[in-house]
C-alpha cells in the first residue's frame, strides 16, 4: 500500500500537467530598405490611398471566419435465426417396433432453435464559430497563400486556444480582408482548452484504463 501510493501520485501529476503547443511557423519577410540620411521618402514605407487592401503577400494579416459544422450519424441492424429438427425412426423387429413397456425404445428426435438480434446508433455533431486573424507565410508560384495563426486566451478558469493553417486563394478572400474557413484548402483547425473546466471534463487516468482495450474484461 505503501508503494502504490507514490505511483498513484505520480500518475496524477502527469495527467496534470500542460503540454506545451507547437511552435507556429513564421513569415520570413525580408529587411525593409534603409532611408539614406536627410532624405523624406523611405522607399520601405509607402501608403497607397486606391490599392486593394486585401491580403496578398507574405507577412499580410488575413482574417478567417470560422464556420465549421459537421453532423455524423451511422445506424446498424442485425438479425438471425435458425431452427433444425431431425426424427430417427427406430428398426422394426419381426414386423414390429422395439418397445419397453409400450413406449417405442430405439426411435428419437432432435430440433433446436437459436436467434440473434443486435443493435447499435452513432450520432455525432460539432460545431465552432468565431474569427481567427493569421498572417500569410508563404506563397506559391500559383499565387496561392499559405496562412497561420493561434489565438491564446487566459480566462478565470483556464486556457483557451485556437491555431488554423492551410492554404487560402486570392480569389476567395472578401473585399473586407476576411475569408470563410470552408474556403480554406488542407486547413488544419485546432481548439483546446486547459485548466479547471478541461480537468473537469477529462477522464482521469484510471478511468481511461477501464475504457481502454488493455482492459480485459
Amino acid at each position: 500500500m505503501k508503494a502504490l501510493l507514490p505511483l498513484v501520485l505520480l500518475l496524477t501529476a502527469c495527467a496534470a500537467r500542460p503540454v506545451a503547443p507547437d511552435p507556429m511557423p513564421e513569415a520570413e519577410l525580408p529587411p525593409l530598405p534603409q532611408a539614406e540620411p536627410g532624405a523624406i521618402y523611405n522607399d520601405g514605407i509607402a501608403l497607397d490611398w486606391f490599392a486593394d487592401t486585401r491580403a496578398r503577400d507574405v507577412g499580410d494579416v488575413l482574417t478567417v471566419l470560422l464556420v465549421e459544422q459537421t453532423q455524423a450519424q451511422t445506424s446498424s441492424a442485425t438479425t438471425t435465426g435458425k431452427t433444425s429438427s431431425a426424427t430417427l425412426t427406430g428398426p422394426n423387429v419381426f414386423g414390429r417396433p422395439v418397445t419397453r413397456g409400450g413406449v417405442e425404445i430405439l426411435s428419437g428426435s432432435l430440433g433446436g432453435d437459436r436467434s440473434f438480434e443486435g443493435g447499435g446508433d452513432s450520432t455525432q455533431s460539432n460545431r465552432l464559430t468565431g474569427a481567427l486573424s493569421v498572417r500569410v507565410i508563404e506563397r506559391d508560384s500559383r499565387g496561392l497563400l499559405r496562412v497561420a495563426g493561434r489565438k491564446q486566451l487566459a480566462l478565470n478558469r483556464g486556457d483557451e486556444m485556437l491555431e488554423l493553417s492551410g492554404w487560402v486563394r486570392p480569389e476567395d478572400i472578401n473585399p473586407d480582408n476576411t475569408v470563410r474557413s470552408d474556403r480554406v484548402a488542407s486547413a488544419q483547425v485546432k481548439y483546446a482548452g486547459r485548466g479547471a473546466l478541461g480537468d473537469a471534463n477529462a477522464q482521469g487516468w484510471l478511468s481511461r484504463f477501464f475504457n481502454s482495450p488493455f482492459f480485459p474484461f
